[in-house]
C-alpha cells in the first residue's frame, strides 16, 4: 500500500472528519463565548466591583515616555514604550476559559446521560385474545 493511499485512508476515516468538524465548531464557539464574556459578563462584574474595567488593569514596571520635540520639530528624546504586566487581560481570559469549561462540562454531562440512559422497559405482553384463551383451556384440559 503506497504512502498516498495510506494517507487517504487515514484522512477519510470518520473519526478524523468528526474531529475536524469539532475543531471548527469549537473555534466558532470560542468566539461566541469571548464575545459573551467581553461584552456582557465583564462589564457586569466590573460594575458590581465598583466600575472597574478589567481589560485595562495592569501593573506598570516602566512608565512610557512620549516623544519630545524642540521648537524646530527635531526629536530631542525618542518615545519609550511602557512596560507593564497586563493582569486584567489575564483575568478576562481566565473567566472566558471558565465559561467555556462550564458549558463544555454541561454538554458532555448531557451526552453521557443520554448514552447511559437505561433502555426502555419491554412492553407488557398483550392480553391474550379470546381464541388464545380457549386454546389454552383446551391444552390444559388435555394435559389432565
Amino acid at each position: 500500500m503506497g504512502m498516498i493511499s495510506e494517507f487517504k485512508e487515514f484522512a477519510l476515516k470518520g473519526n478524523l472528519v468528526d474531529i475536524a468538524v469539532g475543531m471548527v465548531m469549537g473555534a466558532a464557539f470560542g468566539k461566541i463565548t469571548t464575545a459573551f464574556v467581553d461584552g456582557m459578563v465583564m462589564p457586569l462584574v466590573g460594575q458590581l466591583i465598583g466600575g472597574v474595567d478589567f481589560s485595562s488593569l495592569k501593573w506598570i514596571l516602566t512608565p512610557g515616555v512620549a516623544e519630545l520635540k524642540d521648537a524646530t520639530g527635531k526629536v530631542v528624546t525618542p518615545a519609550i514604550a511602557e512596560v507593564a504586566v497586563s493582569y486584567g487581560a489575564f483575568i478576562v481570559t481566565l473567566i472566558d476559559f471558565l465559561v467555556v469549561a462550564m458549558v463544555m462540562f454541561m454538554v458532555i454531562k448531557a451526552i453521557n446521560k443520554a448514552k447511559n440512559a437505561p433502555p426502555p422497559a419491554p412492553a407488557a405482553p398483550p392480553e391474550p385474545t379470546a381464541t388464545e384463551k380457549l386454546l389454552t383451556e383446551i391444552r390444559d384440559s388435555l394435559k389432565r
